[in-house]
């Protein structure tokens, strides 16, 4: 460590910090005015180097350099475009739905365009040329540095700077400056908001895919880069602020130079600990993210949202299940009891019942606390990881018997609940989501970079049940039984007095507490109990693969969750399990016929959306409550007929009817 790399560590930053900054302008942009949690938006970054890459390609050599220069805003203008098309063919037609169902249709976008790209430009990585005049690098303090990189210093401010003109400046930058702030009294006053959202999502694309296009010189495009994006992006216009422009300069500007000190520092020895600080690099943004949201949860330079006008529809209260339901369950129960037999000719049937039972379990601990529970959680994963890794390591450092594993790892995920719940339910709505996604992040980060405990990013091998249990079908029936108990107990305490509070809470806050119910108490013991309902799954899911790697807990995986939840429903107890059931086939079976299977998956996922946006569960359940009620009016007017035409004729009504005739004639 010296003073002339801590300079050249600082630079590094502030040229990282130009490319985040644009991703996180766009993404904030888009979602001040729409209130969209527009998850493909690392795929428009993607898609911007990709295109970058194809057009310096073609018109690379033009007027001796001058055509890649010419193809990099050729490229953010391609996926300016490409927004504009993704807002008018899709986004437009499901405004009017809860937002997390638009969440689900920009997941399935980030399919559709993934296995696009892939189609396109193949599975390699293609790296870009040199920037024509850029390719050298000057003297700083006795070192090297890019070129290249002082341009992109020098980016990120002009673009901020662009961007105050354009929104303080212009009477669009007004209309969209008002949409941030109450986009309905926008509509009311005549402006036209489908092409003013329109505008605005092609220019928050353009700046992602400008992103994109910049960073061609610096890094290959890659299929990964979405995801490995969008996170980051998450993160600066969380900690920036939701809609603020300038504070996703300042936390872009935060981040990547935290990160670059990291990288500096690297190992150091503190009291006799070798402490490695570069690799706090994979997860300081999330940390940075935590503290923010528990101190100012709005952001640095954001101010607290005000609740939208358009709120999703009010959710019927939850039914007991009828005599007929309670049927239906026991007989469905015994038929998935009698598959190990009916398919023994076929394994692999009951190796897909496994996977199907666990992610039904997943799905019921998730839905548990988002959807009688209000609480949206984009980190659930943690607790499913925190099972798995918790059972493997009582089996296999411990020397644990799996039976005592299996019943201990619930405990270890709620314990990991309990502490992170206690920060997360006191925030609400985007800004608790973005803290537990944080909190996911920094337990992927130990299991991935704990070698000597976790075994790093290879995991834990060797992690099989017991010998009574080695047979498949045998264990399939353990995990069918633990997953109907599961099951089973979270829909008992949805109608118990803690189920009634909890929903209280949800509803009305102020009345729950008006009347004695500590809302928060409420909403973190849902957390532990999700917490070590998912932590089962996760041990049960650890046993049955025999091993356990960190992408359990994963943001692809708490991501899988969500969609299981929307998918099914989230206003019906049966939603999450239909969901489950359904994604996970769904992918098992698209996975194995084609090599586009993500697209597929996608392009299923927005049928879906559009044709049923409460969900498939919710779709059946809105048929069902449709007849009946249909039923009861037939009911209603066949009984008052029948009283009309029963009911005997009052005495003296002819004559008084008689008088009152005569009596218009007078």
């Amino acid at each position: 460590m010296n003073f002339s790399g801590f300079v050249v560590q600082l630079l590094n930053g502030l040229a990282g910090a130009s490319s985040l900054f644009l991703v996180g302008a766009g993404l904030s942009l888009i979602f001040g005015v729409t209130r969209i949690v527009n998850f493909a938006h690392g795929s428009f970054f993607m898609v911007g180097t990709y295109l970058a890459y194809t057009l310096v390609e073609r018109i690379g050599g033009w007027g001796d350099g001058a055509g890649f220069w010419i193809a990099l805003p050729l490229s953010a203008l391609g996926v300016g475009v490409l927004g504009a098309l993704v807002e008018v063919l899709l986004l437009r037609r499901i405004y009017k739905a809860p937002e997390l169902f638009q969440l689900l249709a920009t997941f399935a976008l980030v399919l559709v365009i993934k296995d696009a790209a892939l189609w396109l430009w193949g599975p390699e990585e293609l790296l870009g040329p040199r920037a024509p005049g850029l390719r050298g690098a000057v003297d700083i303090l006795g070192r090297r540095f890019p070129s290249y990189d002082l341009f992109l210093i020098v980016v990120g401010p002009a673009v901020l700077g662009l961007l105050w003109l354009l929104l303080t400046k212009t009477r669009w930058g007004t209309l969209v400056r008002a949409a941030t702030q109450d986009r309905e009294m926008v509509g009311a006053l005549g402006v036209n908001q489908a092409w003013l959202f329109t505008a605005v999502f092609a220019l928050g694309a353009l700046l992602a895919g400008l992103g994109g296009a910049l960073q061609l010189p610096r890094e290959p495009a890659t299929l990964e880069m979405d995801l490995n994006t969008i996170g980051s992006a998450f993160v600066v216009v969380v900690v920036g602020g939701m809609g603020s422009i300038p504070g996703a300069f300042v936390a872009a500007l935060l981040i990547a130079e935290l990160k670059a000190v990291c990288i500096w520092l690297g190992v150091v020895d503190i009291l006799g600990v070798s402490i490695s600080f570069s690799k706090l690099t994979l997860v300081v943004e999330f940390l940075v993210m935590a503290v923010v949201l528990v101190w100012r949860p709005w952001g640095l330079l954001g101010r607290p949202q005000g609740a939208s006008r358009n709120a999703g529809p009010a959710e019927a209260p939850l039914r007991r299940p009828g005599t007929g339901a309670v049927v239906a369950g026991a007989v469905l129960f015994l038929l998935l009891a009698a598959l190990p037999a009916a398919t023994a000719d076929a394994p692999y049937a009951t190796v897909l019942g496994i996977d199907l039972l666990i992610a039904a379990l997943f799905a019921a601990s998730l839905h548990f606390i988002m959807g009688p529970g209000g609480m949206h959680s984009f980190g659930h994963a943690a607790y499913f990881g925190l099972g798995a890794y918790g059972a493997a390591l009582l089996v296999r450092a411990a020397g644990w018997p799996m039976e005592a594993a299996l019943v201990a790892a619930p405990l270890v995920a709620a314990a990991g609940a309990l502490v992170f719940g206690w920060f997360a339910v006191r925030l609400s709505g985007v800004y608790l989501a973005m803290l537990t996604l944080a909190f996911a992040q920094i337990a992927w980060a130990v299991a991935y970079q704990w070698d000597a405990f976790t075994g790093g990013s290879n995991g834990l091998t060797g992690v099989w049940p017991a010998g009574w249990l080695s047979e498949r079908g045998a264990y399939y029936l353990l995990t069918l039984a633990l997953v109907a108990g599961g099951v089973w107990l979270l829909r008992r305490m949805l109608f118990a007095p803690f189920g009634y509070a909890m929903r209280a809470g949800r509803d009305s806050p102020l009345r729950a507490d008006a009347i004695g119910i500590d809302v928060k108490r409420v909403q973190w013991a849902a957390f532990v109990v999700a917490g070590a309902v998912a932590g089962l799954a996760g041990a049960l899911f650890a046993f049955s693969k025999g091993s356990i790697s960190p992408e359990a807990m994963s943001v692809g995986r708490s991501v899988d969750g969500l969609v299981m939840v929307l998918l099914g429903g989230l206003q019906t107890l049966a939603g999450p399990l239909v969901g489950a059931v359904t994604f996970t086939w769904l992918h098992d079976s698209v996975a194995r016929g084609t090599d586009y299977w993500r697209a597929v998956l996608g392009g299923i996922i927005l049928l879906l959306v559009l044709l049923f946006p409460q969900g498939i569960a919710g779709a059946v359940r809105q048929v069902f409550d449709g007849r009946r009620e249909r039923r009861l009016e037939r009911d209603e007017r066949a009984a008052a007929v029948a009283a009309a035409h029963a009911a005997p004729a009052a005495p003296g009504a002819a004559s008084g009817a008689a008088l009152m005739g005569t009596g218009t004639r007078a």
